[in-house]
C-alpha cells in the first residue's frame, strides 16, 4: 500500500492507474505460472507424505519388523513416480496443445501463452522423476539388504527370522520375497528370475539413457543421439506398467488381521499355529500393480497423438523449389495437398533416404497467403549435410525434380509467434538462424499490404535481428528489401522499423564497411537502414519504445538463445510503466 501511494504521488493518476494495472497483468501471468507449479509440487508432495503413511498402518507391521522405515521410504516415491509419469508424455503431445491453445485464446490470452512453456514443464517433471526414482532405489537397496540379512542370519529367537520362513515350503504365503539363503544365487535370481528385480534395472537404465542424451550440449551438438535414445521412453513405460506384477512389497492379508493382531502377537512368534494358541501363522500377500491406472489415459493419448502424425506423414510432399543460400543455407520450398499453417508455425520433417526414424523440427518460413510451404535449413550436422547433399547442394549442375529425395511432413503445430498480429504494436527479435519466424511473419505483413488489408490490427513493427557474419543477411536480405520498396511505395515507411546487428566481423571487412557507409544502400544488405555493429542497448531501445507508444500493450516476441530470453524478459519487466505494457514471448521447439 506504501509503495501504491508512492506511484500515485510521484505519477498523474491515470498513468498511475493504469502502471498499477500493467504490473499486475505481469505479475499474473507469471503467478499463473508459479501457482501451476506450487499446485504440481504440492500434489507431489501430497502424495509423497500420504503414501508414506499409508505404509506405517498395522498391514505392514511385520514388513517393517524387517525393512524398517525404508519401506516407506521406497513406497512415498513410487506413488510420486506414478504421478509424473501420467504427466511427462502430455507436454509433448503436440497435436493436443495445438488445439488447446486455440481453444482457450479467445477466452485467455495469458492462459494460452503457459501452453508455450511445455517443453520446461516437461523438462521439470523429468527432474522430478530422476528424483524421486534415486530416492526409490536407495531406499530399495536398503530393503534388499535387510532381506537377506533376516534370510542368512539363521536364529529362530529373532522374529524377522522366523518371517522370513514363513511360506518357505508351499512358497503361498510369504513375506521375504528371497527365497534362498544362498547369497550369490540370490543375487542372480532377484535381478533375473523377478519380474520387479528385472524391470526396475531396465527402466533405471533407460531413464540415466535418456537424461544424459537430453543434456543440451548433446542435444544440440548430437541431435540424433538425443533423438533415438529419447524413444527408450517406450521400453520405459513398458518396464513401469509391469513393474508392479512382480509384487515384491508384501503386508499382512486384511482377513489374516483379524484373527492375528500384529501388535498382540509379535511377541509370541515362537508359538504361532501351535495348539493352545490364540495367534496362528500370519498371511500374506502382495499389493495389485497399480502403475497401469495412472498412466493409461496419457499413454492412450499418445498412441492418438502419434497415429495421427503418421496418416499426416504418409501424405505426399512435392519439392517444388530448392535455393542454396550463402552460409549453408538450404531452402525448401514444398506443396503438400490441403495443408494450411498461420505465421510463425513449425513442422517435423523426414527424409527416408537418409534415416526412416529421424524427425527434425524446421520453423516455417512461408506466408500463410503463400501457395507452398518453405522452410530454411542450416547445415550444421550429419543429418541436414546428407539432406543438402541429396538436395545437389554440393553440385553446381541442376538437378531434375524426379531425383529429389523424398520427404514426409508432419505439422504444423502452434507456436507463440501465432499471436504476434494480436497486438498493436510488435517487437520481433531474431538471432541468427533464429530469424525463420519472423520471415513468415514479415511476409505475412508484405502480402496483406500488397492486398490491402483493412483487418491488420497492428500498426507498428519493430525488427531486430542480431547475427554474427555477413553471409547469413542475404538469404533474407531480398525479403527485407522487397518489404522496404513496398513500405516506401505506399508511404508507410513508418509502420516497419528493423534494425540489424552484426555483432562479429573481421578488420579487413570492417576498412570495407567504413568505405562504404557513405552509399545510398547499406554495403551488407543492400538496405536504405544501415547495419548497426556489436548488440543492442536493450534499455534504451524499450525506452524509446515506451516513449513511443503510451497506453499500448507491446507484444515481444523472440526466437535466440536462453541469455537472450533472460535479459529480454527482465527489460519487458521493468520497461512496463508510463501506460505501456511488455508482454514477452518465447519460441520453444
Amino acid at each position: 500500500m506504501f509503495y501504491l501511494l508512492i506511484i500515485l504521488k510521484d505519477r498523474d493518476t491515470p498513468y498511475a492507474l493504469y502502471y498499477i494495472y500493467s504490473i499486475s497483468l505481469q505479475i499474473f501471468s507469471d503467478a499463473f505460472c508459479c501457482v501451476f507449479q506450487l499446485v504440481w509440487l504440492g500434489i507431489n508432495a501430497f502424495l509423497f507424505v500420504h503414501f508414506y503413511m499409508a505404509f506405517l498402518v498395522d498391514r505392514y507391521y511385520y514388513t517393517r519388523v524387517i525393512l524398517g522405515h525404508a519401506l516407506s521410504w521406497a513406497r512415498a516415491p513410487a506413488a510420486c513416480l506414478n504421478f509424473n509419469c501420467m504427466l511427462i508424455l502430455l507436454p509433448v503431445c503436440r497435436n493436443l496443445l495445438s488445439f488447446l491453445r486455440g481453444s482457450i485464446q479467445c477466452c485467455s490470452r495469458t492462459a494460452a501463452r503457459q501452453l508455450d512453456r511445455n517443453l520446461t514443464f516437461h523438462k521439470l517433471v523429468a527432474y522430478m522423476i530422476a528424483l524421486h526414482t534415486a530416492i526409490h532405489i536407495i531406499a530399495h537397496l536398503f530393503n534388499f539388504e535387510r532381506f537377506m540379512d533376516s534370510q542368512l542370519m539363521i536364529n529362530n529367537s529373532h522374529l524377522p527370522y522366523v518371517l522370513s520362513q514363513i511360506g518357505k515350503n508351499d512358497n503361498r504365503s510369504y513375506l521375504n520375497p528371497i527365497r534362498t539363503n544362498e547369497t550369490v544365487r540370490f543375487l542372480l535370481i532377484s535381478v533375473t528370475h523377478n519380474l520387479s528385480g528385472l524391470t526396475g534395472v531396465v527402466i533405471t537404465l533407460a531413464l540415466i539413457l535418456i537424461i544424459t542424451s537430453s543434456m543440451e550440449v548433446i542435444r544440440r551438438s548430437y541431435f540424433e543421439v538425443f533423438w533415438f535414445t529419447h524413444h527408450l521412453f517406450i521400453v520405459f513405460f513398458i518396464g513401469l506398467v509391469a513393474h508392479g506384477i512382480g509384487r515384491i512389497v508384501r503386508g499382512q492379508t486384511v482377513e489374516s488381521i483379524i484373527v492375528h493382531d500384529p501388535k498382540k502377537c509379535h511377541s509370541k512368534f515362537e508359538t504361532w499355529g501351535q495348539s493352545g494358541t490364540d495367534c496362528p501363522k500370519p498371511d500374506f500377500a502382495g499389493n495389485p500393480p497399480m502403475t497401469w491406472k495412472w498412466v493409461v489415459g496419457p499413454m492412450f493419448l499418445y498412441v492418438c497423438e502419434r497415429l495421427v502424425r503418421f496418416y499426416r506423414s504418409q501424405q505426399k510432399v512435392v519439392i517444388t523449389k530448392v535455393v542454396m543460400h550463402p552460409s549453408k543455407t538450404l531452402e525448401l520450398q514444398m506443396k503438400k495437398k490441403g495443408f494450411k499453417m498461420e505465421v510463425g508455425q513449425y513442422v517435423f520433417m523426414q527424409c527416408p533416404s537418409i534415416s526412416q526414424l529421424e524427425w527434425h523440427p524446421f520453423t516455417l518460413t512461408s506466408a500463410p497467403e503463400e501457395d507452398h510451404l518453405s522452410v530454411h535449413i542450416r547445415i550444421v550436422g550429419d543429418w541436414t549435410q546428407a539432406l543438402y547433399t541429396a538436395c545437389g547442394g554440393d553440385k553446381t549442375v541442376v538437378l531434375d525434380a524426379w531425383t529429389l529425395p523424398k520427404l514426409a511432413v508432419d505439422g504444423p503445430f502452434g507456436t507463440a509467434s501465432e499471436d504476434v498480429f494480436r497486438y498493436e504494436v510488435v517487437m520481433l527479435v531474431g538471432a541468427g538462424i533464429g530469424v525463420t519466424p519472423f520471415a513468415s511473419v514479415l511476409k505475412s505483413v508484405w502480402y496483406k499490404h500488397v492486398q490491402e488489408n483493412k483487418n491488420v490490427f497492428t500498426k507498428k513493427i519493430y525488427f531486430y535481428w542480431l547475427c554474427p557474419e555477413t553471409q547469413a543477411f542475404e538469404w533474407f536480405a531480398d525479403l527485407l528489401q522487397s518489404l522496404e520498396r513496398q513500405m516506401t511505395e505506399k508511404d508507410m515507411r513508418d509502420f516497419l522499423s528493423y534494425n540489424i546487428y552484426l555483432t562479429r566481423w573481421k578488420d579487413a571487412e570492417a576498412a570495407h564497411f567504413r568505405v562504404q557507409y557513405e552509399a545510398e544502400n547499406d554495403p551488407i544488405t543492400g538496405l536504405k537502414q544501415k547495419t548497426r555493429y556489436g548488440k543492442p542497448n536493450w534499455d534504451n531501445e524499450f525506452s524509446a519504445i515506451a516513449t513511443q507508444h503510451p497506453g499500448s500493450k507491446v507484444g515481444v516476441f523472440l526466437c535466440g538463445p536462453t541469455a537472450l530470453a533472460k535479459a529480454l524478459g527482465k527489460q519487458c519487466i521493468s520497461h512496463t510503466e508510463s501506460g505501456t505494457e511488455f508482454i514477452f514471448n518465447k519460441e520453444n521447439f
